[in-house]
């Protein structure tokens, strides 16, 4: 499973959705998705992520339908900027 980012129509709000392991359990299984959140001042500039939270995979995948719904584009821009697993 790869790593998404969403952007919204002002281009002032992002979301990353990326596999979250459970190190204590085994790693190859995959059972929930870390959210990150933060918002975007300047296009040249690094986002400033405000928080990030854990969920079950159906419920990320309804939030990821949700925004998409809602106009949020996807991009890849900012993936950079987003650490793996909250790091």
């Amino acid at each position: 499973m790869e790593k998404f980012t969403l952007i919204n129509n002002a281009r002032s709000r992002i979301k990353g959705f990326e596999p979250f392991e459970d190190s204590s359990k085994n790693p190859s299984m995959i059972n929930a998705i870390l959210i990150s959140y933060g918002c975007v001042f300047k296009r040249s500039s690094k986002p400033v992520m405000k928080g990030s939270r854990i969920e079950s995979i159906e419920e990320a995948r309804n939030e990821y339908k949700k925004l998409l719904e809602e106009g949020w584009k996807k991009t890849y821009r900012f993936n950079s900027f987003l650490k793996k697993n909250g790091e």
